[in-house]
């Protein structure tokens, strides 16, 4: 080693210069919540039950996305429909109590894709923050989208037999 080497004078000098170049790069970071970020296309996030154009719900309690999902975050019920709830439910057969644990959901999408009546879907909202663990534990109130206010479902969706918008 040179005298200059043994001094670390030109270690000190690199590492100043890449210092230097990244207080010169544009900064990645935003102020959120006044700036947010878009997503990816591809983003999976907040659970919805969808319902058909008459109000009705889509889920039938097949148990399918039940099955698909691999962390076995979902766990449903079913009852047969009477004849009061005939504008409530599409079918005979419902889920009278329809959950997922959003804790253990790794939101892959299986439970959307095994859907066979398009009832279920992985919206672009992101998953509200709790405090307690048992507010993660979601159930028809939270899921089910309400008459008035439809949710919108991400293009990326729209594949096969969900072809139309």
């Amino acid at each position: 080693m040179t005298f200059m080497e043994k001094l670390y004078i030109p270690a000190i000098i690199k590492g100043m210069l890449v210092t230097f170049r990244h207080i010169l790069k544009r900064r990645k970071t935003i102020k959120y919540p006044e700036e947010t970020r878009e997503f990816a296309p591809v983003y999976r996030g907040m659970h919805v039950l969808k319902r058909d154009e008459q109000g009705r719900e889509n889920c039938t309690a097949c148990g399918l996305c039940a099955v698909a999902c691999p962390a076995e975050a979902i766990t449903m019920t079913s009852a047969e429909r009477t004849k009061e709830q005939k504008d409530l439910y599409r079918e005979e057969k419902y889920a009278s109590m329809y959950e997922i644990n959003m804790l253990r959901c790794i939101f892959c999408g299986l439970c959307e894709e095994a859907c066979p009546k398009e009832a279920i879907f992985l919206t672009d909202r992101l998953v509200p923050t709790q405090f307690e663990r048992g507010e993660f534990i979601y159930g028809k109130d939270k899921l089910v989208e309400s008459k008035e206010h439809r949710i919108d479902i991400p293009k990326r969706q729209f594949k096969g037999k969900r072809s139309t918008i």
